[in-house]
Formats: structure tokens, sequence, C-alpha cells
């Protein structure tokens, strides 16, 4: 028995001129077609595993940990302002305009 290849097609209307141009710019830099490229890219696409956005964002967390603080965010950014050091050439700058 023999198999048949099918071979479809697919044609995308509306696409921008400049994600045009960089998929043709990628396509030349990769030695392909603009139609090989865009196979390409779907497949590469398609290979990758799906990410859970709720997961990630659990996963980000556990790293980061969570802020906890009983200030408001008004004192919490006054806080930082006053906390910040000016160098003596930005201090310099400021007197220019005294």
């Amino acid at each position: 028995m023999e198999w048949e290849t099918i071979v479809a097609n697919l044609q995308v209307k509306g696409m921008d001129d400049n994600l045009y141009r960089a998929l043709g710019a990628r396509a030349k830099r990769n030695n392909r077609s603009i139609s090989q490229e865009v196979v390409t890219l779907i497949q590469e696409g398609l290979s990758r595993p799906e990410e859970d956005p709720a997961k990630a964002t659990r996963e980000l967390l556990k790293l980061a940990g969570t802020w906890k603080d009983s200030r408001s965010a008004e004192e919490i950014a006054d806080s930082i302002r006053k906390a910040r050091r000016f160098s003596s050439r930005r201090e310099k700058m400021l007197r220019v305009f005294d």
C-alpha cells in the first residue's frame, strides 16, 4: 500500500508590512524561503510544551517571595526617596541652577 503525502497550503491575510519584512529577513539569515521559514516557526512553536500561566505565577512568587509591609504605597515611596543619596557630581550639577 502506498502512502500519499498531503501537502496543505496556508494563506495569511492582513499581515503587517513590518512583520513581513522581518519574516523575510529571518528567512534570508536562515537560507530559507519565506514559506519554509513560516513552516519552521510553526513547527518550533507547536513543539514547545504549553505553559500554565497560573503555575508560572506561583513559581515566580516562590522565587521572589511576597512583600509584606504595613505602610501605604505613598509611605514606602517617601522612604525610598529620603534614602537616596546623590553623588558629589550630581550635587555640583544641582548647584549650577541655584
